[in-house]
């Protein structure tokens, strides 16, 4: 048998989980894109340039200074189009903004709601304004402050309590079926899921009804555009992804099988052991025999 190591986390994600947060500026250079934990962090990113903002089953196209805020249950993608693109990110957990008593902000905020606009069309001024409140997130991140934690979450604060005194961006493409968009928006949020990192964070979204909550449709509705759209069933969907992530791990990582089962959502191992054999044909234990 192969000797089976942790699948690595990239540098950035360790000093994200670390913190809890990571604040940068953002250049056309190639530094506008950063790969971190999709399943941990919010994102608030002030940006200016001409871009198409996919978000759940909208598309926004943007052109100027805009405030975007990022769930990380609700898939949403970047296309820029300009050459030139500048601004600031920051990232945090939900832990990190709860150490604060009035983390309640984040949750009562429409602007990472499902049904929500996540996108606020910024003026010169209040571009300027913003620019200082990143650039001293920044500042604070870099020091050897005691209490900078505390300091860059008031900033986060101040942030969310600005945006919501503005008016969301109307831009907004509609294009597409109504069912494709759906599925594809399904297809996302269940890619989001993966990889499982820890043990100790399993997995949440194991079954249609779960994913229809996340999305905000009736269970039936799901079901019936995934069929239209892919000929396969929800479950189906849910179950080869399950399958594919059980497979690297148990050619990848030390975990032992019962960690597996519990990281996977399921609550005994005997239940995985069935799941497993059922769209495999063989037991996970066997599965991890012929790896070599």
């Amino acid at each position: 048998m192969a000797i089976k190591t942790e699948r690595s986390v990239s540098d950035f994600n360790s000093e994200l989980k670390l913190r809890g947060f990571n604040v940068f500026q953002i250049e056309s250079d190639g530094n506008a894109t950063r790969t971190y934990s999709r399943k941990d962090f919010y994102k608030i990113c002030l940006t200016t340039g001409k871009s198409v903002i996919h978000y759940a089953d909208r598309g926004f196209e943007q052109e100027g200074t805009v405030l975007f805020f990022g769930n990380p249950h609700i898939p949403y993608s970047w296309e820029t189009i300009s050459t030139s693109y500048v601004g600031y990110t920051v990232l945090f957990s939900e832990d990190f903004l709860h150490l604060s008593e009035r983390s309640e902000v984040l949750q009562k905020s429409p602007l990472f709601k499902i049904g929500g606009t996540p996108i606020l069309e910024i003026t010169t001024t209040q571009r300027a304004f913003l620019n200082t409140i990143f650039q001293k997130m920044i500042e604070e991140q870099q020091s050897e402050y005691l209490h900078k934690d505390e300091v860059i979450r008031n900033y986060i604060h101040l942030i969310l309590h600005e945006a919501m005194k503005l008016q969301p961006a109307q831009n907004q493409n509609s294009e597409g079926n109504a069912a494709a968009r759906l599925t594809n928006v399904f297809l996302e949020l269940l890619e989001r899921q993966f990889p499982i990192e820890t043990a100790s964070d399993p997995l949440k979204l194991t079954s249609a009804q779960h994913y229809a909550d996340q999305l905000s449709v009736h269970v039936n509705y799901l079901n019936r555009a995934i069929k239209e759209v892919t000929g396969r069933p929800t479950s189906s969907h849910i179950a080869e992804r399950i399958i594919t992530e059980a497979k690297a791990m148990l050619q990848h990582t030390n975990w032992n099988i019962s960690e597996i089962a519990y990281a996977l959502g399921f609550e005994y191992p005997t239940y995985f052991n069935n799941f497993f054999k059922r769209q495999t044909g063989q037991t996970p234990k066997e599965a991890r025999s012929l790896v070599v």
